[in-house]
């Protein structure tokens, strides 16, 4: 993690200053894969510098009130805290839409909650990753009800809209790994010709989302990295985000590459990623038998899919393969919470060893998601973000008083 003294702080500023952020200011933080490079690169610096601040104990409360309304159709901890962390950092309240308390379950329309809860909002946080096709079409429908609404003067301000896990990606926790990275290696150049596998392992489980190794190979890929996907024959992730990692990769000077083999993905990898997700094919018919409430199909396909899994059980990140990685010392990575063998499961996605042996690095790349969500919403409000924040570190109001 960067150390900033004040003298660090005023020279990333410097650097974010160079950056062109126009079209990230009112935007929405949906698929990394939309932004381009400088947006990227300012959304680490941002969130790196947010930090650093709160290392120097100086506030980075922009706002005075306001909301962050957060919608979780999916069970959190992390990623629900994170965000409330974000939004309480910049000064903004949090507030939980739930569903099952609200108008929705009556039938009030997307159009009109969207705008019920934004009259004061200046965040909207959601995660909707159960279903492939709803998810991210979900947040662009409550994105264009805000626009609409901020248009009619309904709205005084327009919500962004940040992703905080869908059907398609998980922003947040693949820009916090990838910062995690980054600041391992010491900067992002240093991730170029890294071996990255980012890997299915079994799971107990049977309906974990696609998004996360989605999210990694949709973003990994952009900073010349091998990157290399594995996964048993039937696993396969949605081929529109593979086709995303493959031009990310030739654009870069990278590689993708696909195989069956966790053992050919953990050899020799500087980075290994080992994570259960549920097959894409298998999500889609999940979506379908959920839309038309059958509950016997559902039922009969988790079965059938729990017995695919325990099919696969040898995909562990057990100690044998961890000895095949580059000098036996790679860095394993995961979103958390993890399927440790002996400990959370019988049998699950990494070895007790394994897993102990990287719990501290493991913490501190999920502790970079609060600043990460931050950045997200600082460059959303803020058409010049550095002359912002440079303005807080001279005014240097403490955090802790």
């Amino acid at each position: 993690m960067p150390k900033y003294d004040k003298h660090g702080l005023t020279e990333a500023i410097r650097t974010l200053g160079t950056l062109n952020t126009d079209s990230m200011f009112s935007n929405d933080f949906l698929l990394t894969w939309e932004k381009h490079d400088d947006e990227i690169e300012a959304t680490f610096l941002v969130a790196d510098i947010l930090r650093g601040m709160r290392g120097e104990n100086i506030s980075s409360r922009v706002f005075d009130s306001g909301l962050g309304i957060s919608l979780f159709r999916d069970n959190s901890t992390r990623t629900r805290f994170s965000y409330a962390s974000a939004c309480n950092m910049l000064g903004l309240e949090v507030q939980d839409l739930d569903e099952g308390k609200s108008q929705i379950a009556h039938g009030e329309t997307v159009r009109e909650t969207a705008n019920m809860i934004s009259f004061m909002a200046d965040v909207i946080g959601i995660r909707d990753d159960m279903y492939i096709g709803k998810g991210n079409a979900y947040m662009r429908e409550v994105a264009e009800a805000v626009e609409r609404g901020h248009a009619d003067g309904v709205l005084e301000q327009r919500p962004t809209l940040v992703n905080l896990q869908c059907d398609i990606d998980h922003p947040t926790q693949s820009m916090a790994d990838a910062l995690h990275l980054i600041n391992h290696y010491g900067n992002v150049k240093a991730l170029r010709g890294k071996k990255i596998a980012m890997t299915w392992a079994y799971s107990p489980s049977y309906g974990k989302p696609l998004s996360v190794p989605q999210g990694l190979i949709g973003l990994m890929t952009r900073f010349g990295a091998e990157v290399v996907l594995a996964h048993p024959e039937g696993y396969e992730v949605m081929p529109e985000v593979e086709a995303v990692a493959k031009r990310n990769a030739e654009q870069s000077g990278g590689s993708f590459v696909r195989t069956n083999s966790m053992d050919e993905a953990f050899a020799d990898a500087d980075v290994v990623y080992p994570k259960s997700w549920a097959p894409f094919a298998a999500m889609e018919k999940r979506t379908e038998l959920y839309g038309a409430r059958d509950d016997a199909g559902i039922k009969a396909l988790e079965q059938e899919l729990l017995a695919e899994n325990a099919r696969h059980t040898e995909w562990e990140a057990d100690e044998r393969r961890m000895a095949s990685t580059k000098g036996g010392k790679a860095l394993y990575m995961h979103c958390l919470p993890a399927d440790i063998s002996g400990v959370s499961c019988k049998q699950g996605e990494a070895a007790a060893s394994v897993f102990d042996r990287y719990r501290v690095p493991l913490y501190k790349e999920a502790s970079y998601k609060p600043y990460i969500i931050a950045a997200m919403i600082f460059l959303s409000k803020f058409d010049d973000p550095a002359t912002t924040l440079q303005r807080l570190i001279e005014t240097g109001t403490p955090r802790i008083r």
